[in-house]
């Protein structure tokens, strides 16, 4: 019996499930007894200061689980031979296992983990660390103290991938250091080995540096978008009250500390030469005059703003990643790369002259030459640039490492070209994307990406040699938090799918099975809890079905599919603000299958928020409906949006409010032939955008109630 999907016995297949080992071990061969964990129980290693620390750390999540309750293990340097009848034992050896593979043996009388280099024995540990932990949620409890049995059986295991990584999005909403730490730990009991911390964007710079105080006093802060945002006025200041934090350097070393105690790399990104408006508020010299001194956009999108290509700019972005490179010591740097609109560029006569200076073509060759620049710098400090995929477009530097998220594209040229790359591939990959269609999934974009996507992702480039596959280094899932903004929501968002990257990282596809996965990820739920992951339950529990006569905008049918989002409202700014699925392009919505026979009397409730999406052109692209009204108005037709006006309700009343407003109640009249409702907003301009948050239909009352097709107007409010 080896490869886990394809174990030989349904028995083997079980256990396996039942003891919820994430990701999936290569091979598993269950010998049929069981271990005892109990108080006591002594933990011993070979293999010097570094085989202890792991079993120290081991002892420790013992400690912390709240279903073992063990003593405190003993933990000795002593040859396991020394030690008592039931014992742990965490050996380096030299040996022919793959670097991060360990072996983890289980018999009656002893636990051995082995590996050849210290992350094998963290993953190792790991890996008998959710043994114990998913047993002890099924145990009898004891009065003080538990025994906890875990099955006997030997696995053989190392990873596919060398980089298995998490992006985690700071910028756009600041979160704290413990909730950093927590992340890392909850990566850590998933084998996940690198988390990409976005540090730096246009809406702010997350990362103290000494030598530019300003990058975190001005640009660490904004004043988030919408009218109920400007309307907070900090008593002390006067002026609308400024949202942010940063990460000081002492805190970025403590961070930097315990990822590496948990087998961690943390690759921090410093963008280039685009998503600079944070920076270019706080040091104007450096763009191109174009972004407001001391102020950071709040917009999402992508903003047009760059730093120029003058040498002190050059000086500084070289001094910035000297300190950045003193505080993260691990191979790679990320500079971005991705997004960066040229039209600064195009229509600078200074970077046009600069750019014959150069000799250099066009501005994505401009880009080029400026990546290739800051290449070499790190090259000449042992360092490896890493870049989004459109770094591609204008030449690299011969050891850049690509993020191929533009789909797998990039990750084909860049192994062709002989570049390492990482898979990180949109959408499927950006859990920014909502995971369940509830009305009570957090905001998000609005496109479904479920844990099956996530787990669907075919890691297998096609068209590449096999010497070009060995430039696969990795995948990755990225949370963007421009709409996740608390951390409650990122653990949403983040947990389960960051597991099957695990898996997608660590096992190989053809040993891989869905619903083997999601059983183990239900069977781990216990230990979930128990370390603190308040991971979504989208997969697992399928909503009631909403009441007949209500809808929420979730629940209803979008009337386009061009830049759908399910957006947070910007008010009130305390307390709980509500959710519109809206396709900001074409903000309209359908309810199907109405019956209006007899009738309806029609409740709906709006809201509006800040139009703060930087997307060029496409703004102009946006039409909504002539108002008959100053304020507008939501209209109401039959079938589609092009169907008869049935009721015009006037946005008046909203007009002032920043949470979600119920207009007056209108009548619909009888209608013989409509089994739909469009519902369609009329107005003069897109900011601020409104949005349908819930309707109701009430049957009528007798009074209510007409002939259909009457001359009647009733049903028409003006």
């Amino acid at each position: 019996m080896a490869n886990v999907a394809n174990l030989a016995g349904r028995r083997a297949h079980w256990a396996l499930a039942l003891v919820a080992i994430i990701p999936a071990p290569r091979d598993v061969v269950e010998t049929g007894g069981q271990f005892t964990v109990a108080p006591g129980i002594a933990l011993t290693t070979r293999g010097g200061d570094a085989a202890q620390q792991v079993a120290v750390q081991f002892a420790e999540r013992l400690a912390r689980h709240p279903g073992i309750r063990l003593a405190p293990p003993v933990v000795s340097n002593a040859p396991s031979a020394a030690a008592g009848a039931s014992r742990v034992v965490f050996e380096l050896q030299p040996g022919d296992q793959k670097s991060e593979g360990y072996r983890l043996v289980v018999t009656p009388d002893v636990v051995t983990v082995t590996a050849a280099d210290v992350a094998g024995l963290r993953h190792g540990a790991v890996t008998l660390w959710q043994l114990v932990a998913t047993s002890a949620a099924s145990a009898t409890p004891g009065a003080a103290t538990r025994a906890v049995r875990i099955p006997t059986l030997r696995i053989e295991d190392a990873p596919q991938f060398g980089w298995r990584g998490l992006m985690l999005d700071s910028t756009r909403h600041y979160q704290s250091p413990a909730f950093i730490e927590r992340t890392l730990d909850w990566m850590a009991l998933h084998k996940l080995n690198v988390l990409h911390w976005h540090l730096t964007d246009d809406q702010a710079w997350r990362l103290e540096i000494k030598r530019y105080p300003k990058l975190t006093e001005i640009g660490a802060w904004r004043v988030p978008a919408g009218r109920a945002a400007e309307r907070d006025i900090d008593p002390t200041t006067g002026k609308p009250r400024l949202y942010g934090g940063y990460y000081s350097q002492e805190t970025v070393r403590r961070i930097v500390r315990y990822a590496a105690e948990r087998g961690i790399t943390i690759v921090p990104e410093i963008e280039m030469p685009g998503h600079a408006s944070a920076a270019l508020a706080a040091y104007p010299e450096l763009g191109l005059g174009v972004v407001t001194p001391g102020r950071v956009p709040a917009d999402w999108g992508v903003y047009a703003n760059l730093f120029n290509v003058e040498e002190p700019t050059f000086g500084f972005l070289e001094n910035v990643l000297r300190e950045v490179m003193a505080l993260f010591p691990g191979t790679y740097i990320h500079v971005g790369g991705d997004e960066a609109v040229k039209d600064q560029w195009r229509t600078s006569p200074r970077v046009q002259q600069r750019m014959r200076e150069l000799g250099v073509r066009d501005e994505a060759a401009l880009q080029g030459w400026f990546v290739a620049r800051i290449g070499r710098f790190l090259d000449q400090h042992g360092r490896r640039l890493v870049g989004w995929d459109e770094i591609l477009e204008g030449g690299i530097p011969a050891d850049a490492t690509i993020m191929s998220w533009r789909g797998v594209d990039g990750a084909r040229t860049a192994a062709q070209s002989g570049h390492d790359a990482v898979l990180a591939a949109w959408p499927t990959l950006y859990f920014d994307n909502r995971q369940g269609a509830a009305n009570t999934e957090p905001p998000g974009r609005g496109r479904l990406v479920t844990l099956r996507d996530v787990y669907g992702f075919d890691t297998r480039v096609a068209g590449l040699t096999e010497e070009q596959l060995r430039h696969l280094i990795g995948v990755q899932g990225n949370v963007w938090a421009e709409h996740i903004r608390t951390e409650e929501r990122v653990e949403w968002m983040t947990w389960p799918r960051a597991a099957a990257v695990a898996e997608l990282g660590w096992t190989p596809a053809t040993q891989r099975n869905y619903d083997d996965f999601r059983a183990r990820v239900m069977a781990a739920q216990p230990w979930y809890r128990a370390v603190g992951i308040r991971a979504a339950t989208s997969e697992f529990e399928t909503p009631p079905p909403p009441p007949a006569n209500v809808r929420r905008s979730q629940e209803l049918e979008l009337c386009s599919d061009k830049l759908v989002l399910n957006l947070e409202d910007d008010g009130p700014v305390a307390g709980p603000r509500a959710r519109f699925l809206v396709d900001i392009m074409n903000p309209c919505w359908t309810w199907s299958d109405v019956d209006l026979e007899r009738g309806a009397t029609l409740v709906a409730d709006v809201g509006q928020f800040p139009f703060n999406f930087q997307i060029g052109k496409d703004r102009d692209a946006i039409v909504l409906a002539t108002p008959a009204t100053a304020s507008g108005e939501l209209e109401v037709r039959a079938t589609t949006c092009d169907g008869a006006l049935l009721a015009s309700l006037p946005l008046a009343p909203a007009q002032d409010r920043d949470a979600v407003t119920r207009l007056p109640a209108v009548q619909l009249a009888p209608q013989a032939t409509t089994r739909a409702l469009c519902f369609r907003f009329t107005g003069r301009t897109i900011d601020p955008m409104w949005a349908l948050d819930r309707v109701e239909l009430q049957a009528p009352t007798s009074a209510d109630t007409a002939p259909p097709n009457s001359s009647s107007r009733t049903g028409v409010a003006r």
